[in-house]
C-alpha cells in the first residue's frame, strides 16, 4: 500500500478555505453503494475532482487529501473501490485490501467513478478531473477513455498496464507524476509516453529524480521540494486544461 494511517499531503501553501466536509453513501449505475468523503471549498468555482486511493481505499491521506484540494478552489471526491466486496466500513490499516483487490475490476472502477462525476455535476461542476495514486494512479488515467466528457487525468506512480488496453481511445488530457526510484521501471512510463505523443493526446510527464514510491507525503521532509512542485503541476494542469 502507498500510505499508512499516519501518512498525510503535504501543503500546497494556498490560504483558502474548507467550506464543509462530510461522509456520503453514493450509489453506481449497476447499484452498487460505496462510501465518500466529499469537501467543497468556501467559493467553489465550477471545478472537480474525483480522487481514487491506493490500494487500501478510502483511508485518512484521501480524505485529508479532498480537503487540500478544497483549499484550493476545487470541489473534491475520495472514493472507495471496495463496496461491492467488503460493504461500507473502516479501511484502516489493519483492513484486508488483499482480499478485495483481485476482485475489483476496471469496470467497477469506472463506474464508482462515473457516480462520483455524476455528484459533482449536481454541485454545478462542469469542469471535472480524476487523480489517483499507485493503483488510483493508473487507474485515473484509464478514465480518460472510461469517462466522457472528462476534463484531464492525473496519476502519481501508476501502473501503465492499468490503461494500456485503453489507450488509443484516450480523450481527456492526462497528468504523468513519476517518482524516478519506484519499483516500476521508468521505461514503462516513457513507453507510455510515447504512446500518447504517437496518438496526439496531450499530455505531460513529470519524473521526480531519485524520489521513491508515495514521496508525495508531509512526513517526507527530504522530499518536500518535489511535493511543492506536484502540487503546482496538478494545480497548473487542473488551470489549464480546464481553460483549452
Amino acid at each position: 500500500m502507498c500510505y499508512s494511517n499516519d501518512a498525510r499531503p503535504p501543503d500546497h501553501g494556498l490560504d483558502g478555505a474548507v467550506g464543509s466536509s462530510e461522509d456520503l453513501v453514493l450509489t453506481a449505475s449497476d447499484g452498487n453503494k460505496f462510501a465518500a468523503r466529499l469537501a467543497r471549498p468556501e467559493k467553489p468555482n465550477g471545478t472537480g475532482v474525483v480522487i481514487l486511493p491506493d490500494i487500501r481505499g478510502l483511508h485518512n491521506f484521501y480524505k485529508d487529501m479532498a480537503c487540500r484540494f478544497a483549499e484550493a478552489g476545487i470541489e473534491a471526491l475520495a472514493i472507495d473501490y471496495f463496496g461491492r466486496t467488503a460493504g461500507i466500513g473502516d479501511r484502516g490499516d489493519d483492513f484486508d485490501w488483499q482480499t478485495h483487490i483481485p476482485q475489483t475490476t476496471a469496470a467497477g472502477v469506472a463506474m464508482d467513478v462515473a457516480a462520483g462525476l455524476d455528484h459533482l455535476r449536481s454541485l454545478g461542476d462542469e469542469r471535472l478531473f480524476t487523480m489517483g495514486f499507485c493503483f488510483g494512479g493508473g487507474n485515473s488515467w484509464r478514465q480518460s477513455a472510461d469517462q466522457p466528457g472528462l476534463t484531464g487525468a492525473i496519476g502519481f506512480y501508476g501502473n501503465p498496464a492499468a490503461c494500456s488496453e485503453v489507450l488509443d481511445v484516450m480523450k481527456a488530457p492526462v497528468l504523468m507524476l513519476v517518482a524516478g526510484a519506484d519499483q516500476r521501471p521508468l521505461t514503462d512510463f516513457e513507453e507510455m509516453e510515447r504512446r500518447l505523443g504517437e496518438a496526439g493526446l496531450p499530455h505531460r510527464m513529470v519524473v521526480y529524480e531519485g524520489a521513491p514510491h508515495s514521496f508525495f507525503d508531509r512526513g517526507q521532509e527530504f522530499w518536500a521540494d518535489a511535493c511543492a512542485d506536484a502540487w503546482k503541476q496538478m494545480l497548473s494542469f487542473i488551470k489549464d486544461s480546464a481553460a483549452a
